[in-house]
């Protein structure tokens, strides 16, 4: 096999940074290779891994050792490569750009110095007023490594908290917001804290009509046993003597002040009044509101200035939460914002509030809405192959209109398609299975119900009218067509929360069997008979998400969604009402020569991320269940579980694994096989890096290891599934553990996915009976690598 020159060229350069990257430093220097912070203090082990973690940071550690890439410090070889190699051709140019080097850190005293005397101080506004940094530096030919020994001390904890505010006004609105307060008793000291609060009680007065009321006014007196130790309020153990025993807990009271102005005409301390309400709904970026070309239309409540009519005066009506004559409020700045933002008409929303002359205490706001493009096109395609299986794909396109009517009624359009293609005996390509469907989603800023119904301010409800087709096709075994509607509801219960609800879900689905298919496999096994029946499905189902992926949770951030279905219940009473008009000769089942399918349906998808500067953790864990009820004793087809494929466990292509520790061995499964189940566990790990910039940092090339683990089962025995069905004893025995390696090409507003995966346990017995494969493995094996790894291709993260 004749491998590229740049690839071998590229793997030289790999091993090669391995070496040591010291051979260019002069003789008293030394390169900087690793750093580490030990804490001594009466800590919990989540105190000290929070304070490490913020004493390892740059601003703090002013010397950290190089970035390593593929455990090598392959950008600081590469600089070397540059600077005293000169490299020069092609493959070198595209390498040693500027984003892809990194200066060697010398490492140097000083600022090792430098760095502990930051972290005392740091940890001194942290509350720990006792706490020692030293360092122990260990240098071993050309490389150093420094220890940063640090001891926190004791911890100062608020004893009382007081409030010293002469407007009686302000007082009260503080007084009611205080159960918010970020300052509480006995809780440690922070200065951080105290800028926090500072900030809460800001937006807290100003939100209450205070328009121009200034953070400057809030000032904090720290009192202790003397009051004459402390320089600096928000900084107070600059000058600590031990004034305390060993075994004495420190305490100090904090005085909340907010002072009214020196000058008692200072408009700081007034309330203001909203006077007039301007919308410009087609503005340019850089454009005058002054601009005499708009014309203008007057609401009910605002002023609407346009170049054309985009949007009629009643969406932005519901939209907008000011109104003339209301105390000016944040909250509702905020509201009118965010529910303008999720019309999704508008690229730039800015609403600015400008004094009204010659009229005291009164805004005029001026609400400038800049336009997205009214229509959009998308695709996406996701790719799998491996084990004698040449090719898996989907193909989708959207479209979308995001204000039809001029109401800001959104209509989704999205065509997919798919194939499926193998090898087969004869080394001749046959394609196995196709899929093609439409899906068209109409959706209104606004609840369409009889009654009314009080909205969350904070973000538009909305009606989604759902109708789409579909059709699968397995060649030689069966061909379903599905046809589906849905209405429903969705809206944000808060910032992090929201619901989709749909009261009214109904699909039909047709199967036509491939008389072979028919005969030598469906009648033989009773469960698949009434799994491929012609069925009615409809119901309700409920949605709750939770997503707190923001700016104040980039460290850490939660995603959350359950999901609940039933079907059956109201399509019984059409059968029964059906029933009773015809006195008991015909139903819907017999008029429509097609069964109701009962069954509940419940979901859980829960993933956690850990985010730092170059890396991150994804974490996911799935649960799903379907139950049949009533006359019903399988799920339809359309609703069972499957597992593998390129978002689900990436060692196994989609539908091979499971359920249980059942594995088909028949031919026809070797290639193309179809398992489902009616119940689903699933978990994954991935650990997330970057590696390279490339084309000027257009475009980031990511790395990631991975390990994914679950299964699918059935709820009854299947007698031709022998160990298909779930036994809690069998579960550790049963789950499939994959594990494997990703790239990803990321061009910031859409990422391309590689992932290669392997089995390291299976869910069946191997050659070792408890299941684990890795002990299998051949990787030096042509053969047994094709057999065995799966290529997947997909535009996005997994999860």
């Amino acid at each position: 096999m004749n491998v590229p020159g740049p690839v071998v060229l590229l793997m030289v350069c790999l091993l090669l940074s391995a070496c040591s990257n010291t051979r260019y430093l002069q003789k008293d220097q030394s390169l900087l290779t690793k750093t580490g912070v030990d804490i001594e203090g009466k800590l919990s082990s989540t105190e000290k891994t929070d304070v490490r973690n913020d004493l390892n940071s740059r601003s703090l550690m002013l010397q950290q050792p190089n970035q390593k890439v593929l455990g090598t410090r392959l950008k600081v070889w590469l600089y070397n490569q540059k600077n005293y190699e000169k490299k020069r051709n092609w493959f070198w140019n595209l390498m040693l750009s500027e984003r892809n080097l990194q200066a060697p850190v010398i490492y140097d005293s000083m600022k090792t110095k430098e760095s502990a005397e930051r972290m005392v101080s740091y940890l001194n506004n942290q509350g720990y007023f006792y706490a020692t940094v030293g360092y122990n530096a260990e240098t071993k030919g050309q490389k150093t490594s420094v220890t940063y020994k640090v001891n926190t001390g004791k911890n100062f904890v608020i004893k009382k908290i007081t409030y010293d505010i002469p407007d009686t006004a302000i007082a009260r609105v503080v007084k009611e917001g205080e159960r918010f307060s970020l300052l509480h008793v006995n809780a440690p000291y922070k200065a951080s804290d105290l800028s926090s609060e500072r900030e809460r009680l800001m937006r807290l007065i100003r939100d209450a009509g205070y328009f121009k009321f200034n953070r400057d006014l809030i000032t904090f007196t720290v009192d202790t046993l003397n009051k004459s130790l402390f320089v600096d309020p928000l900084n107070p153990f600059e000058v600590m003597p031990s004034v305390l025993s060993a075994d004495q807990k420190p305490t100090l009271d904090v005085d909340v002040v907010i002072k009214n102005p020196e000058d008692s005409s200072n408009d700081l301390t007034k309330l203001f009044y909203i006077r007039k309400i301007y919308v410009f709904p087609d503005i340019l970026l850089q454009e005058s509101i002054t601009d005499s070309t708009f014309s203008t239309t007057n609401s009910r409540f605002l002023t609407i200035k346009y170049h054309q009519n985009i949007i009629r005066p009643r969406v932005l009506t519901r939209a907008i939460q000011l109104r003339p004559g209301s105390r000016y409020s944040t909250e509702e700045y905020n509201n009118t914002v965010n529910r303008l933002f999720d019309l999704n008409i508008w690229q730039f929303v800015n609403v600015q509030y400008k004094d009204v002359k010659d009229s005291a205490q009164q805004l005029d706001a001026y609400i400038q809405l800049t336009p997205r493009k009214k229509q959009e096109l998308s695709a996406n395609i996701d790719l799998t192959t491996g084990s004698q299986y040449f090719l898996g794909s989907g193909l989708s396109f959207g479209y979308r209109h995001f204000n039809l009517n001029r109401a800001a009624n959104e209509l989704h359009i999205t065509l997919k398609g798919g194939l499926e293609v193998i090898r087969n005996e004869d080394n001749k390509f046959e394609m196995q299975a196709q899929e093609y469907g439409i899906n068209a989603d109409l959706v209104l800023p606004r609840f369409m119900i009889p009654f009314r119904v009080r909205q969350n301010n904070r973000s538009t409800s909305k009606t989604r009218i759902s109708a789409g087709f579909n059709n699968l096709r397995r060649i030689d075994k069966f061909n379903i067509r599905t046809v589906n509607g849905a209405f429903g509801y969705e809206w944000r219960e808060s910032i992090y929360k929201s619901w989709n609800l749909k009261p009214f879900t109904l699909n039909y689905v047709g199967v036509s069997l491939n008389p072979n298919f028919k005969k030598d496999v469906v009648d033989e096994n009773p469960y698949l008979q009434r799994s491929f029946e012609p069925a009615f499905i409809g119901g309700e189902a409920a949605t709750f998400t939770f997503s707190n992926n923001d700016l104040f949770h980039k460290r850490q951030n939660t995603f959350f969604r359950a999901t609940a279905e039933e079907s059956g219940l109201w399509l019984e009473g059409v059968n029964s009402l059906v029933s009773g008009v015809t006195g008991g000769n015909q139903n819907l089942e017999t008029l429509a020569k097609v069964k109701i399918s009962q069954f509940i349906r419940l979901e859980a998808d829960y993933r956690h991320y850990w985010n730092y500067p170059k890396t991150s953790v994804a974490t996911r864990a799935y649960a799903g269940v379907g139950i049949p009820y009533g006359k019903s004793d399988v799920l339809p087809y359309i609703r069972q579980f499957t597992s593998g494929g390129p978002n689900s466990i990436r060692a196994w292509r989609l539908r091979t694994l499971g359920p249980g520790s059942f594995v088909d061995t028949t031919a026809t499964a070797q290639l193309f096989p179809d398992q489902t189940g009616d119940m689903k566990l699933e978990g994954n790990v991935e650990y997330r890096f970057d590696l390279l910039r490339l084309f000027g940092g257009s475009m980031y090339l990511k790395g990631a290891t991975f390990l994914d683990f679950g299964n699918i089962w059935m709820l009854k025995k299947d007698t031709l599934r022998a160990g298909a069905e779930f036994q809690f004893k069998n579960l550790y025995r049963e789950l499939a553990i994959g594990t494997g390696a990703g790239l990803r090409l990321d061009f910031s507003y859409f990422v391309i996915r590689l992932d290669w995966g392997i089995p390291l346990k299976k869910p069946y017995p191997t050659q070792n009976k408890s299941g684990w494969y890795i002990g299998e493995w051949m990787l030096g094996d042509s053969r047994w690598r094709r057999e065995n790894i799966i290529w997947n291709v997909a535009i996005g993260y997994p999860f």
